[in-house]
């Protein structure tokens, strides 16, 4: 994978055959390992590390539950930069929804239940922009169940990397709201989740950090969540969601030594971002979720606890980071002069051709931000950079099937009450990797 094109065209070209393998002694011998894999294969040390999580088996575990980020299956609806377009189009398909069940009640009153889900979905009303159905929605038609908007259940989350929006957070028109409501209860209690990409990635693993309830694609293969604190649903009961079997696992390491649960969530946090760490079990972790060893010395052990701390602090609060003062080329002077539809890199010619040019992001016709360090770029999440994040969700779109439209600046405007607030997000992530620790 390390050569271009052209180079591995020259190799073809010169082996020209499978005896030109055989000729230059190019075979190797590929042995399966335990788990069966043929190719990246994985360190088997790390299997004697403690799991964070594991649904399936009786084994030593840091976290006594975590869950995949929340589903909607109708994202366009129940998800948007403005409250107000959120709260909007919920209610409007809340009722679209009721009207669709008094209709079919009308029309199917003596049928039993199974026959009205067979029914369903010929007669219901499936115009994308009055409505989305999912299965879950058909049933509870058939069912005939109804619903009222609840403002409530109308929360701010991470929908993506950098990328918070309002969410309608309710079971009936969530598709999968899975053990979410454990870690974030509706009622509004405050958490914290290590979100990490699951297996199956093909981007490398990552991780990040959240006290807002997560999106199942904010990570690549769907983010798994581990949490601080497990409620129960009505908010109360609130616990560790650490394991006492966890803590005194790592307690042993440093027998002389006092460890709380505060200090294993952060030291967690701050292995998971280790290069050596990462780069020694980077098959082990495309393939299984993460499995956490006690460093040898408990110094160290303070070292990543101390870490994990202050990434945490950074990588929650990215939208109050001092700002880069990069170059502003700008004519702006009023506030909609902000407004940002969507921002584009740069270019500059190399050699005749165009490129390109990440020290430069056109913010919008009036705005151009200037002398990107390419260090800034380093920060990756998910397979992406901070700021490709950010260039990519802070923009204007239209959903093509229901017609909502979703506003970056109107979060801006509407959560904020700050108009700037795509531009100095912008800046801020500039900033996160240039004030950012090594681990």
């Amino acid at each position: 994978d390390y050569l271009t094109r052209e180079q591995k065209l020259d190799k073809i070209t010169d082996l020209i055959s499978l005896a030109g393998i055989t000729q230059t002694d190019g075979w190797q011998t590929i042995v399966p390992d335990r788990h069966g894999d043929w190719l990246n294969q994985r360190d088997d040390w790390f299997d004697e590390f403690v799991v964070l999580g594991d649904k399936k088996g009786n084994q030593l575990t840091l976290f006594a539950n975590y869950s995949l980020g929340i589903v909607t299956n109708r994202d366009a609806w129940c998800y948007n930069a403005s409250r107000h377009t959120v709260a909007n189009s919920m209610q409007d398909m809340i009722t679209c929804y009721n009207e669709e069940v008094s209709r079919f009640n009308t029309a199917h009153q003596t049928e039993t239940t199974q026959a009205r889900k067979t029914l369903g979905a010929d007669f219901i009303d499936n115009d994308p922009t009055r409505i989305s159905w999912t299965r879950a929605l058909k049933a509870d038609l058939a069912k005939g169940h109804t619903y009222v908007y609840q403002p409530q259940c109308l929360i701010r989350s991470l929908y993506r990397p950098f990328s918070k929006q309002w969410l309608y957070y309710n079971r009936h028109f969530n598709e999968m709201v899975l053990q979410m409501p454990r870690i974030f209860p509706v009622t509004g209690e405050a958490n914290l989740v290590i979100m990490t990409t699951a297996k199956g990635i093909k981007n490398g693993f990552s991780c990040t950090i959240s006290n807002t309830i997560p999106d199942l694609n904010s990570m690549e293969a769907g983010a798994q969540c581990f949490p601080r604190y497990l409620y129960d649903e009505d908010g109360s009961n609130r616990h560790d969601a650490l394991t006492d079997a966890g803590l005194a696992h790592f307690q042993a390491a440093y027998p002389n030594e006092t460890l709380s649960k505060d200090d294993l969530f952060y030291y967690i946090y701050g292995l998971l971002h280790s290069p050596d760490y990462r780069t020694r079990y980077a098959h082990n972790l495309s393939k299984a979720l993460p499995r956490i060893p006690p460093v040898r010395r408990f110094t160290d052990f303070q070292a990543f606890t101390q870490a994990g701390r202050e990434l945490a602090e950074l990588h929650l609060h990215y939208d109050t980071v001092a700002p880069y003062p990069a170059t502003l080329d700008s004519s702006a002077t009023a506030n909609h002069h902000y407004r940002v539809e969507k921002m584009r890199y740069g270019k500059r010619k190399i050699d005749g051709k165009s490129h390109k040019d990440r020290t430069t992001i056109v913010y919008n016709p009036r705005i151009t931000v200037r002398d990107i360090p390419e260090a800034a770029y380093d920060y990756v999440v998910n397979g992406k950079s901070a700021i490709d994040w950010v260039v990519e969700r802070q923009c204007v779109k239209t959903d093509k099937k229901s017609g909502i439209t979703n506003d970056a600046t109107r979060w801006a405007t509407g959560a904020e009450g700050y108009p700037r607030y795509p531009l100095e997000l912008l800046l801020r992530v500039i900033a996160i990797r240039l004030s950012s620790i090594d681990v």
